[in-house]
């Protein structure tokens, strides 16, 4: 796939797939609606967390596209995407994502939202066992086990891995 075609097809994705999750999801349950007197700590760190939050998937998709391919099963990489976030977790997007939902929990003061992560991440983890794990074994083989035995799913590593070849 042409770069080009590549970064369209995962902006797209970006704005279908996480923009309905982190956006319009929280947005549904809160109407965005921040609770009491503003600015409060309780929204500078609710705040912080979403934009801190963004980066590690925004960054994926970016590699994704360098790579050729986007994030989305129907049009992937030719090679694993093992740069950026992916050196210290497996899923940076789907972390990233949750930290940017629980993120909005805080800022809107929302048990609701916190609800809507846990949920979330059952069904992200559920997807990524399930389907996203065994398609990686089956289209890279060998170099996803290694990169699998070296990087946690949920984890950060404390130090970016550096596969072996």
């Amino acid at each position: 796939m042409r770069k080009r075609t590549a970064a369209l097809g995962s902006a797209a994705f970006f704005a279908v797939a996480p923009g309905t999750f982190v956006g319009l999801g929280p947005w549904l349950i809160t109407r965005w609606e921040i609770p009491g007197p503003s600015p409060t700590l309780r929204v500078i760190i609710g705040a912080v967390m979403v934009v801190v939050g963004l980066i590690p998937p925004i960054h994926a998709f970016i590699e994704f596209a360098k790579a050729g391919g986007t994030p989305m099963p129907v049009a992937p990489t030719e090679q694993l995407v093992v740069t950026g976030f992916n050196r210290f977790v497996r899923n940076p997007m789907y972390v990233g994502l949750l930290v940017a939902i629980l993120g909005q929990a805080v800022l809107f003061d929302s048990l609701w939202l916190v609800l809507y992560a846990v949920l979330g991440w059952i069904a992200t983890a559920s997807f990524v066992r399930w389907y996203e794990e065994p398609t990686l074994v089956r289209t890279y083989g060998e170099q996803y086990e290694e990169y699998r035995r070296n990087v946690p799913a949920w984890t950060p590593r404390l130090t970016p891995w550096t596969p072996s070849s």
